[in-house]
C-alpha cells in the first residue's frame, strides 16, 4: 500500500470555507449543536469527500490534522475499522482511544439519556436535567469547545461505540476538535471517529502531514494536509464523574484555566510524569501507562534551572552527533563549545517555516574537532515550545543525532506541564 498525502488548500480562508454552525447562543457565541458542512470549493472538498468515503466503507484507517496534532482517525462504531488503528501503529490493545466528534448532536447520539441523566438538583436546571450529557461538563464545554480538552464520560449500555475504543474501560474520552477541517471530515463521514495521535507507537506525536508519513508509509492509504498544527501537543483529558473532577492528562487547557470554570475549582493532578504507571492496570486515559513521543536518539532532559550541558556530558568517544534544544535560558548550543555554526535548513513539514536547525562543529577542550552540533531554539514562549517540540525531536532525528539535549521548562498550571509531561515520557534520562 502506498500513502498518499492530500493538500487540503485553505491558505487565506477561514472556517466558512468548510462550515458553519446552524446557530448562535443568546450572548452572540457559537451554538455548538450542529456543524453544517457548506464547503463548495472542489479543491478543498474533493480531498474530504475522499477521506470520508474511506472511513465509511474500508477498516483502514485516515490521518488527519486537528489544531493538537495530527490524528489516525477510524469509524468508532466498527471493531473492525479501530483495530485498523492498533494495528498501523503498533499500539498496545489496552492504551483507550478518544472518540473526536463534529458537534453536540453526535456525542449526545453516543450517550443514553435514560442511562446518564444526573440525578435532580435545585442547581440544576431542567434542560440540563434531560441534556445526557453531564452538567459538571456543560462549564467546560461553554469555554473550552471545540478545543484542545477531552472529556470523559460513562460508557452508556448499550454502546454504538466498539468496544475496542474504551480497551475495556467503563467511560470513554470525547472530545470536539477546534480545528474546522476535523469537523467537517468527521461530519462527512458522518460517524464519531476514534482517533489517537497518527504517528508510529512511541514516536514523537505528528504536526505536519510529512511526519506521519515518515512513520506509517506503507501502513495506511491517506494523509489530508492542513498543514503544521497550531498546538503542538495533545489535548486535556479531565474526568469530572469523580469528586474531586481530575485531569488524567495534562494538554493545550491549562489546571489554572480548569479551575475557572464552576465545579472545577478543586481540580486535582491523576496522572505522573515519566513512563507512565507500572503493573496490570489497564491506562484510563490515553498517555497514562506507556513510554511515548520518543525520538531513535537517546534524550537527556535537564530540569529547568540547570544553566546549559558541560563536554563531559557527552560520549567520550568523540564523533557524536549531539542535538540540542534550548527553550530561553541557554547559551547557543547548549554552551558547548562549537564552530561554524550555520543555518543549514528551515523546517517544519514540508518547507512550513517555524523551525530553524543550526548546524556546526563540536569541539572538544583542546579545540580539536570532536562531533557535530544541531542546535534549535525554540525560545522563551512556552506555547511556542510546544508548537515545536516534536516536530524538532523528529527533525533532529532526521539529520542524524546520537543524542539529544533538552533544556526543560519550569512547571506549571498552564500548557509547560504538558511540555514537561511529554518531554519525561521521551527521555531516557532527566538531570537534576
Amino acid at each position: 500500500m502506498k500513502t498518499r498525502i492530500l493538500k487540503v488548500p485553505l491558505a487565506g480562508k477561514d472556517d466558512s470555507a468548510l462550515g458553519r454552525w446552524t446557530s448562535s447562543t443568546p450572548d452572540g457565541t457559537p451554538d455548538l449543536t450542529t456543524w453544517e458542512v457548506t464547503a463548495t470549493d472542489d479543491a478543498v472538498r474533493a480531498p474530504l469527500q475522499e477521506a470520508a468515503h474511506l472511513l465509511r466503507t474500508t477498516a483502514v484507517p485516515v490521518a488527519f490534522p486537528t489544531e493538537t496534532v495530527y490524528g489516525l482517525g477510524a469509524d468508532a462504531t466498527r471493531s473492525a475499522a479501530v483495530r485498523g488503528i492498533y494495528s498501523a501503529k503498533g499500539r498496545p490493545s489496552d492504551n483507550p482511544l478518544i472518540v473526536h466528534i463534529s458537534d453536540l448532536t453526535m456525542l449526545r447520539q453516543l450517550l443514553s439519556p435514560s442511562d446518564s441523566s444526573p440525578p435532580h438538583s435545585p442547581e440544576v436546571t431542567p434542560q440540563e436535567e434531560s441534556d445526557p450529557i453531564p452538567p459538571i461538563y456543560h462549564p467546560l464545554i461553554t469555554r473550552f469547545w471545540p478545543g484542545p480538552l477531552t472529556i470523559l464520560l460513562p460508557l452508556p449500555s448499550p454502546s454504538p461505540l466498539a468496544p475496542e475504543v474504551t480497551a475495556s474501560q467503563p467511560a470513554f474520552g470525547a472530545r470536539m476538535p477546534a480545528s474546522a477541517l476535523a469537523r467537517t471530515l468527521i461530519a462527512l463521514a458522518g460517524t464519531p471517529l476514534a482517533a489517537p495521535s497518527a504517528n508510529a507507537s512511541t514516536r514523537p506525536s505528528p504536526t505536519a502531514a510529512a511526519h506521519v508519513r515518515d512513520d506509517l508509509e506503507g501502513r495506511i492509504e491517506l494523509v489530508l494536509d492542513g498543514g503544521a498544527c497550531t498546538v503542538g501537543v495533545e489535548s486535556t483529558v479531565v474526568d469530572g464523574m469523580c469528586v474531586p473532577p481530575v485531569v488524567l492528562r495534562p494538554g493545550g487547557v491549562g489546571m489554572e484555566e480548569l479551575k475557572g470554570c464552576k465545579g472545577w475549582e478543586g481540580v486535582r493532578k491523576a496522572y505522573v510524569d515519566g513512563e507512565g504507571v507500572g503493573g496490570g492496570a489497564p491506562p484510563r486515559a490515553p498517555g497514562m501507562k506507556y513510554k511515548h513521543y520518543s525520538p531513535r536518539a537517546r534524550v537527556v532532559l535537564f530540569e529547568a534551572g540547570r544553566e546549559g550541558v558541560g563536554l563531559g556530558e557527552v560520549s567520550a568517544g568523540g564523533g557524536e552527533t549531539v542535538g540540542v534544544i534550548r527553550t530561553g535560558g541557554w547559551p547557543v548550543a547548549g554552551g558547548l563549545g562549537c564552530a561554524r555554526l550555520g543555518e543549514p535548513a528551515v523546517v517544519n513539514g514540508e518547507g512550513e517555516t517555524g523551525l530553524v536547525v543550526k548546524e556546526g562543529v563540536l569541539l572538544g577542550e583542546d579545540g580539536s574537532e570532536a562531533g557535530r552540533v544541531l542546535d534549535v531554539d525554540l525560545g522563551g514562549d512556552v506555547k511556542g515550545v510546544a508548537h515545536g517540540l516534536f516536530a524538532a525531536l523528529r527533525e533532529l532525528d532526521r539529520l542524524g543525532a546520537d543524542v539529544i539535549f533538552v533544556e526543560g521548562v519550569s512547571d506549571g498550571d498552564d500548557i509547560a506541564a504538558a511540555v514537561m509531561n511529554r518531554l519525561r515520557k521521551a527521555a531516557s534520562e532527566i538531570r537534576a
